[in-house]
């Protein structure tokens, strides 16, 4: 397999920018959204999960889509951030963070979930007996505990981000250097005679990025309470 050309380094370099603004971006929302699924009670709690879950069941065509809807230059979110803002999603790469993270958000939630539900509350009482208060005690006892299945989410947030095809050429279209990432760049030489060298290296790369994430990610669940016992 030859070298990669600069245009396919600049591939990569937008992946890997796109993906870690939109886990950025998420983290702290994919984190409340699992706290809240994971420790309250509340109407509509099933509703929410339902809804939090929906990228994962919808064509990604149509999450594409619905982000069109709302963050286009007339749609109910877009066209006040153009108007007072003069912020633009449309054919940025940034849109192409924000279908990344929207994309990545329901494996997020469900790991941080599952690991916040695994902490011993027990735990946390015996902290708030000795005289620990509940922000002390989340910050002492349930995070640290939470922390490995927090960090397994953000990385499987972050390769499903890279991987992300479908909802992305529909919100913010194929523009080389803006918002052709990986997937797209493997799209793009496929529609080319004689791109199979191209989509092979790339391939290649998707496969490698994908793998190592997986492995960090299992690796990290086994560092969780549950499994440590």
């Amino acid at each position: 397999m030859t070298m990669l050309s600069p245009a396919e380094w600049e591939v990569i370099g937008l992946s890997l920018k796109v993906s870690a603004v939109a886990i950025a971006f998420m983290l702290p929302v994919a984190f409340a959204l699992a706290w809240v699924l994971a420790r309250t009670r509340m109407p509509g709690k099933l509703l929410l999960d339902a809804l939090i879950h929906l990228p994962l069941v919808l064509p990604p065509v149509v999450t594409g889509w619905l982000l069109l809807l709302a963050f286009g230059t007339n749609g109910p979110i877009g066209g006040p951030l153009a108007r007072w803002l003069g912020v633009s999603l449309m054919f940025r790469w940034t849109g192409a963070a924000l279908a990344a993270a929207i994309m990545a958000l329901p494996l997020m939630v469900r790991a941080m979930r599952i690991s916040i539900e695994n902490v011993d509350r027990r735990l946390e009482s015996a902290a708030r007996t000795l005289g620990a208060s509940k922000m002390r005690a989340f910050a002492s006892v349930t995070l640290p505990l939470a922390l490995p299945g927090l960090l397994a989410g953000t990385v499987l947030g972050f390769a499903r981000s890279i991987g992300e095809f479908g909802a992305t050429i529909t919100f913010v279209s194929n523009i080389p250097g803006e918002t052709r990432t990986l997937p797209l760049a493997i799209y793009t030489a496929l529609q080319l005679p004689g791109g199979e060298t191209a989509v092979t290296r790339l391939a290649v790369i998707a496969v490698v990025l994908s793998l190592l994430a997986l492995a960090a990610s299992e690796w990290l669940v086994r560092r969780s309470p549950r499994n440590a016992i």
